[in-house]
């Protein structure tokens, strides 16, 4: 039987990354469909913004779970932005858009926050990290050039620690799963609080 086929969680998110940090821990799971507006809300702070997406997304993937009558058990809901002097950077809508942010960035500290939330029924549980990350200085032809490489026209902040973009990377003070998308140590938090299993050698 493959994991696919009894999973212990839904993971109410398309990102491979996320998906290759639950294979990591070993926690099986299923990715459920979970579209929701990303758009902030007036007067609405960066960290409220992220824990309110990563809900929202565990809530219409838990909906989805309903409608197509699957087995229930716990979604996971995740949601990752890039912040720098309150300013929130999502993904770059172009090759400008994605210069504009990495100037940005290029010589400064800037925070990565990552929530998480998880729901069954009427219960949901979210937590949050937040990274600090540091670049060093970056020209406009790495910039240029980077962009040619495709990796950031998806990424939030406009790139992927994971990735091509670890070069920017000067220091990181806190999550480095939480920069790449789902921070293990809540995760595993949530885990834990909903009695789900880590570490299934069936994966």
């Amino acid at each position: 039987m493959k994991p696919e086929d009894n999973p212990s969680i839904y993971l109410a998110s398309k990102s491979p990354r996320r998906r290759e940090l639950l294979q990591q821990i070993g926690v099986s799971h299923q990715v459920i469909n979970a579209d929701v507006t990303e758009v902030p809300r007036t007067h609405e702070s960066p960290s409220e913004y992220v824990q309110r997406l990563a809900r929202e997304k565990a809530e219409a993937g838990f909906a989805s779970v309903k409608r197509l009558q699957l087995a229930v058990k716990p979604v996971l809901g995740a949601d990752t932005i890039v912040v720098i002097n309150n300013e929130i950077l999502e993904k770059p809508q172009d090759a400008e858009h994605a210069a504009v942010m990495l100037r940005k960035l290029a010589g400064a500290d800037h925070q990565v926050m990552t929530a998480v939330a998880m729901i069954v029924e009427e219960k949901c549980s979210i937590k949050l990290s937040v990274t600090d990350v540091v670049f060093r200085p970056l020209g406009d032809d790495e910039i240029a050039a980077y962009w040619k490489t495709g990796e950031p026209c998806d990424k939030a902040g406009g790139y992927a620690i994971q990735g091509l973009g670890a070069v920017f990377v000067q220091q990181i003070r806190g999550s480095y799963t939480g920069v790449v998308g789902l921070p293990i140590e809540q995760t595993v938090a949530l885990l834990d609080e909903f009695a789900v299993p880590y570490w299934q050698s069936s994966i």
